[in-house]
């Protein structure tokens, strides 16, 4: 467990586009967190990516796991959580946009949306991302479905300062990735000293999901 080969994996699953970019023509973003987990011999870091896909017609939390001691799979992508029960009432006929006066289903759970039919979905799930990120972001078990259930939790970022292009810039390149990865090596979380601003709310990436 080096910082190297940390970033040596980030970047391998970069390369392979399997490490988390905001930049995803493919959907909309919602919300986005890190996970960091550590022992002594073991390391594991989720990150996780939310959201609306028009081709997937749903707002998914997308899980990447990285690490040396995955119990399932190989590093980058891991799951892709369906989160919306009723995307057919909310929906309008299929084209994107919000079916008014119906709540949203989230795992069971019915939140009420303060929206005007014909507003875009992925606006709408924005609204409800800062209140509801409990539900829509993943549960203890989701999260631990391919990590050690005993590894600790070492860190947890809401908000990060990510790549405008990983094709450009590696993670090993960056930042906030060469400071998880001391992170991860040292056991101590106070490696993780940001000059840079977050960037990773939604607003940040206008041309991300318009593929």
């Amino acid at each position: 467990m080096t910082t190297s080969s940390t970033l040596g994996q980030f970047d391998l699953c970069a390369d392979r586009a399997e490490f988390p970019g905001l930049d995803n023509g493919y959907y909309y973003p919602v919300d986005a967190r890190i996970r960091l987990f550590r022992d002594i011999t073991r390391w594991a870091m989720v990150a996780e990516l939310l959201g609306c896909t028009p081709r997937g017609g749903n707002l998914i939390d997308v899980v990447h796991r990285f690490g040396n001691c995955l119990t399932r799979g190989e590093p980058g992508f891991g799951d892709f959580l369906v989160r919306v029960d009723n995307m057919d009432e909310i929906g309008s006929d299929g084209a994107g946009v919000y079916a008014g006066g119906v709540p949203v289903v989230v795992r069971g759970t019915a939140l009420t949306v303060e929206a005007d039919a014909g507003t875009p979905l992925q606006d709408v799930f924005r609204l409800l991302a800062p209140a509801n990120r409990g539900l829509l972001l993943a549960d203890e078990t989701e999260l631990r479905a391919g990590i050690p259930s005993d590894l600790p939790e070492l860190m947890r970022l809401d908000e990060w300062n990510e790549p405008k292009d990983l094709w450009d810039v590696m993670p090993s390149g960056h930042e906030t990735f060469q400071m998880i990865a001391e992170v991860l090596d040292s056991g101590d979380p106070t490696w993780y000293r940001p000059t840079l601003p977050a960037n990773t709310h939604w607003s940040h990436w206008p041309d991300a999901g318009t593929l």
